[in-house]
């Protein structure tokens, strides 16, 4: 059924100056110390969002002896700025599932996400987490009649594989739709007050976690695989886990090729207006995602989301941000934004994240990537299966997830489309006129600009201080473009971001980009 009638006033509400994570501000994190020394342990994890402690908790619970390693702070990265659906609705997807999978497959990628619930809630209830969990239904719809028919092929794929749910002409919140299909006993949760009051279960257990401590590669010479990190220590380990959202350590370049990465962004949204339940995303483009929250002060947020584009291929990114904002204001009651942050995500091929060995010959390096903006269920099916191909077990999800699967359609078809996208990007950048000097750019401005005849990128912060970068991204020589939403460095090729003077902020960049010294 569809509803256009318009909510709320359209006086502006201006959006925060920076980034500004929900999640971070109203949780905490305990600090861990940097790693100071050699170790040889069990099991090393690369990486502190959801996937790598959830790892280490099911395996120090075990009993195995497991030394996390976290380049930043724990749980500053992804983990910080999804919208947090714990749900086994991932957009349309059970009917493309089926259709390129086939119906097993499909059945059990949503028996994998729907045990995954259930395992939050039991750890919630078994350590006493209070962390907002409560049981949603949620809703994909259609905000053109033309999406329709996509909403009734996935209704059918609900019924042939049994998902409690279905095609239904209206739903409770009253945004724009023409028809919706809902899944029943999803829910929502705030993800770092979850994660983080596992932390101290895996340090009882005999855990060891470290905080500024960035692995740069992994040495395979030895009886063990062995990292290496930055300052020059050693971690030796039977297994490696590889949780660092983009995998850090591709020896044969098997999986920068198989991925991208997508940006897409959130509003926090401060309301009076009754919030009937339910999180929604809509079918068709632009993706709006809507659910709520509670605000640091005890009211009522909604959390508005979408926009995604490739990384370093959008408009100026603040843009993204306005849409959103101007969506928020046409339907519902704003009083406030006091929150918009911005998540990035990589994509596999056909669908599914890759879990599992990094090849077939290494059996002791395994990863978990391509969550694809579901990566609060999807991080927990990675931990399962993870720790359970360390502790030898079966694990009925691992050949629906291994990276060694093939499947020609869509593989071949989205690789091909993929790696033109990348060559299209990487000649363009190496040919673009810029006319602009870094005498035009602005205090807070920043931009691509010309020094002594070469492509450059400069930053001006609130004080008029300088920053000169090469923009040539130091993973395959991309040449990055300016984020203005997040002022960063984005390269539009494989996803790496750097900060606006250079440092890492994604990979698979290593090497932060080079700084120029102005004449």
């Amino acid at each position: 059924m569809e509803k256009t009638e318009t909510l709320g006033a359209k006086e502006p509400r201006e959006l925060p100056n920076l980034p500004h994570s929900y999640w971070k501000e109203t949780s905490t994190t305990p600090a861990q110390p940097v790693l100071g020394n050699n170790l040889t342990v069990d099991v090393a994890i690369v990486g502190g969002g959801i996937t790598g402690i959830l790892s280490a908790y099911r395996l120090s619970k075990a009993g195995v002896k497991v030394a996390l390693l976290e380049a930043d702070m724990l749980l500053g990265g992804t983990t910080a700025h999804t919208t947090a659906k714990l749900t086994a609705q991932h957009d349309l997807i059970y009917d493309k599932l089926i259709r390129n999978h086939g119906e097993t497959s499909a059945k059990q990628y949503y028996e994998a996400n729907t045990e995954a619930i259930a395992y939050v809630k039991a750890l919630i209830d078994e350590h006493n987490i209070e962390c907002g969990y409560s049981e949603q239904d949620t809703y994909i719809y259609a905000q053109s009649v033309d999406s329709r028919k996509q909403l009734e092929k996935e209704a059918e794929a609900y019924a042939k594989l049994g998902i409690p749910g279905g095609y239904t002409d209206s739903m409770p919140l009253n945004v724009p739709h023409h028809g919706a299909v809902v899944m029943k006993g999803q829910a929502q949760f705030h993800p770092l007050q979850f994660v983080s009051a596992l932390v101290p279960a895996i340090l009882e257990a005999g855990g060891l976690i470290f905080e500024q401590t960035t692995v740069q590669t992994i040495e395979e010479d030895g009886p063990r695989p062995t990292l290496i990190t930055e300052r020059g220590l050693r971690v030796m380990a039977e297994h490696v886990l590889i949780c660092s959202h983009f995998p850090f350590y591709d020896k044969h370049g098997l999986y920068f090729a198989r991925l991208h990465a997508e940006r897409s962004y959130v509003l926090g949204v401060r309301t009076d207006e009754p919030y009937p339940g339910g999180m929604y995303l809509s079918a068709d483009e632009p993706k709006r995602s809507i659910r709520s929250a509670e605000s640091a002060d005890g009211g009522k947020l909604l959390l508005i989301g979408g926009e995604g584009h490739k990384t370093g291929q959008g408009v100026c990114t603040i843009d993204y941000y306005e849409s959103l904002r101007t969506y928020a204001l046409d339907h519902f009651q704003v009083e406030d934004i006091p929150y918009r942050w911005s998540a990035q995500d990589l994509v596999t091929l056909d669908d599914i994240p890759y879990v599992g060995k990094v090849t077939e010959d290494r059996p002791r390096i395994l990863l978990a990537t391509g969550f694809a903006k579901w990566g609060m269920t999807n991080s927990v099916n990675a931990s399962a299966i993870l720790a359970d191909a360390v502790l030898d077990r079966d694990n009925a999800y691992a050949d629906l997830f291994s990276p060694q699967r093939f499947h020609a359609v869509p593989d071949i078809k989205n690789a091909i489309v993929q790696n033109a996208d990348v060559f299209k990007h990487l000649v363009a950048g190496k040919i673009e006129l810029v006319r602009q000097s870094a005498d035009d750019i602005g205090n807070g401005e920043g931009g691509v600009v010309t020094i002594a005849g070469k492509r450059a990128g400069a930053y001006r912060d609130d004080n008029g201080k300088l920053f000169l970068v090469d923009t040539t991204c130091t993973h395959m020589g991309c040449e990055t473009e300016w984020n203005e939403g997040e002022r960063s460095w984005d390269c539009p090729c494989h996803g790496s971001r750097f900060s606006y003077d250079g440092e890492v902020l994604e990979g698979p960049a290593k090497k932060p980009l080079q700084r120029i010294m102005k004449s």
